[in-house]
């Protein structure tokens, strides 16, 4: 006994749990997030590869989402090139010729100081040649710079140094170091010292030891690879969804490692991050999606058959664009960035407009716009270019009179979306080729639309019980099968029907209702008595009338089940629910008054119940099907009225509206006192219309008559005369 009372309290407790997900919109909101996540989310979930550097691969990599993001290895390669274009910074290092003016400076000291020794000519002259052995000057060159004046020293010092200054004194690199010695020795041969002394000068400049001059700049150098490093831009790179990263056998290189931890495709990076921020934004996407509705369209957000349909769609969509996604045409570069216009956002935005509502399906075309730009690789360009088509595609259906208005809506969205396309490529700086690409793409996602869009309608019709203005225009052909047998077999309720249509449409019209449904409803709200039309005194065309042989009760029945007998009807050739449920409620539970009032002459008012004289109902749940009722019993009651002047029509369609009021048939059907106005308004409007006064011309026999009568009078006048 307690396990029993378990399992009916966990099935209870499961019962009520359930209800209050279905009622609070929690489970459906739920479950379509994560619908929505296992469409979108395989892109970002690692796929577990183990590369390393250097190594082949081992198989064809491909990116299963669009990434953009700065790499860091192909910054850095690039700040390295830039680095490695800077030349080297070189200077002219001032010292080195110091160095060798002091050298001269030095030599020349020398032979002073010998000449002013004391002691012989020969122990001065070894004294010199040990002091200037480096310089390798021969004993005749020594003696002559020992025999030289003062003034000769100071001529030779002058001449030395304006020979190094003039070479020295520009860079000298290491591999001209010849070429500036040269230099020095063609000055000094030119120069306008004695050939002994020149001699000695070229002889000193052979023997000096000269350094280069032009240094490398280690510091400057660094400092300028730096600036040029620091002025690179970071490398960005563009992903496209499937763009191939790596190839099978290809050497794996630093860049490819570092786009596959990117897109979270390696071992050592999950990218969890990546994964969170979907779940977020898919739960995004459908809490603006339930509030929208909640908010502005509790029509839908309370029927669970439409909220049904709404996430059908959204899935149904969703998974079409991941599919499209998927497809390849051409190169990946070609075509990766360009694939997203294929997605038919505007086929949704139709769907939703024609079996829902179209402000719903401005916010459908918002959201599935984010969502094929988050399919297609996080291409801002798939955003616009849905939204555009989708708006485009919501304006073509907005005034929807016939099926072949869709197919007609492809000459709206072929252009606009091509167009849209090339503007989109043209920004982005695509190739020509892949312009081209995009412009056929966004075409042809405008006729796929369409054919997706009529394709998938009728199923969504007949599956969901939606009655869109399509169902309703194939209804409303004259030569549908149930219109035509009310034209054959009860031709007074047909043309009785056509009137009430016109009044109901009128007045749905005034008051902000579906004027074609009204239309269509009143169409078919009288095709019960197609079982027993010549009950009906509409269809009563000089024959006797039926009911005088049968009792009040009896034809009060059979008047009444004309409605139910329409609800048959409607089942057999399967009218939409809309127009049975305004079949049904076309009465309400109005008083079949004539024969109530006949009952009460023939029995006791006691005997008499007013509930038997009564339709079954329901009363109309619907403004249109209020609408339809009202015209129906203005339309049967307006033939009684005698001399139907348009101050009388006005006076007594009030009188039967107050009387529907007053009964109880309209508190269900959300029409307010101003509503009922503009209805007596608009039914008085199309009465006047019909019953408008005539010209009464003569009978042509009467014609004929008072010709003769003329004419024998002018006989009997011209007789008398003569």
């Amino acid at each position: 006994m307690p396990w029993l009372q378990l399992q009916g309290y966990l099935k209870k407790s499961e019962k009520v749990f359930k209800e209050f997900l279905c009622q609070s919109r929690i489970g459906w909101g739920l479950a379509l997030i994560l619908l929505s996540l296992a469409v979108t989310l395989p892109g970002y979930m690692p796929q577990k590869l183990n590369l390393k550097v250097g190594e082949p691969s081992p198989c064809d990599i491909k990116a299963p989402r669009g990434l953009i993001y700065e790499s860091e290895i192909l910054t850095q390669k690039a700040r390295e090139e830039a680095a490695k274009q800077v030349a080297p910074v070189y200077r002219i290092d001032n010292t080195v010729l110091m160095d060798l003016e002091g050298q001269v400076e030095k030599v020349l000291q020398k032979v002073k100081e010998a000449q002013k020794m004391g002691g012989s000519g020969e122990e001065r002259l070894q004294l010199l040649k040990d002091s200037l052995a480096p310089y390798k000057l021969s004993t005749g060159e020594l003696q002559a710079l020992l025999g030289a004046d003062a003034s000769i020293l100071n001529q030779l010092e002058a001449t030395l140094k304006s020979a190094l200054n003039r070479t020295m004194g520009e860079a000298v690199s290491q591999d001209s170091v010849s070429i500036a010695r040269d230099k020095m020795i063609a000055f000094l041969e030119n120069s306008p010292l004695e050939k002994r002394y020149k001699e000695v000068a070229i002889s000193f400049i052979q023997a000096l030891e000269i350094r280069p001059n032009l240094i490398y700049d280690a510091a400057s150098t660094l400092q300028k690879r730096e600036k040029a490093a620091s002025e690179v831009s970071p490398v960005q790179v563009t992903i496209s969804q499937n763009e191939k990263i790596v190839s099978d056998g290809e050497i794996v290189r630093p860049e490819h490692i570092e786009a596959l931890q990117k897109l979270g495709l390696l071992r050592s990076q999950t990218s969890w991050g990546s994964v969170l921020g979907l779940i977020f934004f898919q739960a995004l996407m459908v809490l603006c999606l339930i509030l929208y509705m909640r908010s502005f369209r509790q029509e839908v957000y309370r029927n669970n058959s439409l909220i049904l349909l709404v996430g059908s769609l959204w899935f149904f969509f969703l998974l079409l664009f991941k599919g499209l996604s998927l497809v390849n045409i051409g190169t990946r570069a070609e075509f990766g960035q360009v694939v997203g216009y294929l997605f038919p956002v505007a086929a949704a935005s139709m769907l939703v407009a024609i079996l829902l509502d179209a402000h719903l399906a401005v916010i459908i075309t918002i959201l599935l716009s984010l969502e094929a730009g988050l399919i297609g690789g996080s291409q801002f360009q798939f955003v616009v270019l849905g939204m555009v088509s989708g708006l485009v595609g919501l304006y073509s259906v907005s005034k929807l009179h016939r099926q072949g208005d869709i197919a007609r809506s492809s000459f709206f969205l072929m252009p606009v979306n091509g167009i849209t396309a090339i503007s989109l490529g043209l920004m982005l700086h695509f190739s020509p080729r892949q312009i081209l690409i995009a412009a056929v793409l966004g075409a042809t996602n405008g006729l796929l639309s369409c054919i997706l869009t009529l394709g998938v309608l009728p199923f969504l019709e007949n599956t969901f019980g939606v009655t869109t203005a399509v169902k309703l225009l194939e209804l409303a052909n004259p030569n549908h099968p149930l219109l035509k047998r009310l034209l054959l077999e009860a031709p007074g309720t047909y043309h009785h029907s056509i009137l009430v249509a016109n009044l109901a449409e009128a007045a749905a019209n005034a008051v902000g209702a579906d004027s074609l449904l009204a239309r269509v409803g009143s169409y078919y709200h009288d095709v019960g008595k197609l079982k027993r039309p010549y009950f009906f005194i509409e269809n009563q065309i000089g024959s006797e009338n039926p009911h005088e042989r049968l009792s009040p009760s009896l034809s009060a029945l059979i008047i009444s089940s004309h409605v139910k007998d329409g609800l048959e009807l409607a089942r057999e050739y399967r009218l939409p629910k809309v127009i049975q449920d305004i079949i049904a409620q076309h009465h309400g539970t109005s008083l079949i008054t004539y024969f109530y009032h006949k009952a009460l002459e023939q029995c006791r008012s006691d005997s008499v119940r007013e509930e038997d004289f009564r339709y079954e109902g329901p009363i109309p749940q619907s403004k249109e099907a209020a609408i339809v009722m009202l015209a129906d019993s203005v339309e049967a009651a307006i033939r009684s009225l005698s001399k139907p002047t348009p101050g009388r029509m006005e006076g007594f369609v009030r009188k039967i509206i107050k009387e529907k009021l007053n009964d109880g048939q309209l508190e269900a059907s959300d029409l307010t006192f101003k509503d009922l106005s503009l209805i007596a308004e608009a039914f008085t409007r199309v009465l006047t219309g019909i019953f408008h006064p005539r010209m009464e011309y003569p009978d042509i026999v009467m014609l004929k008559e008072l010709e003769r009568g003329k004419a024998r009078d002018e006989m009997s006048n011209k007789q008398s005369a003569g």
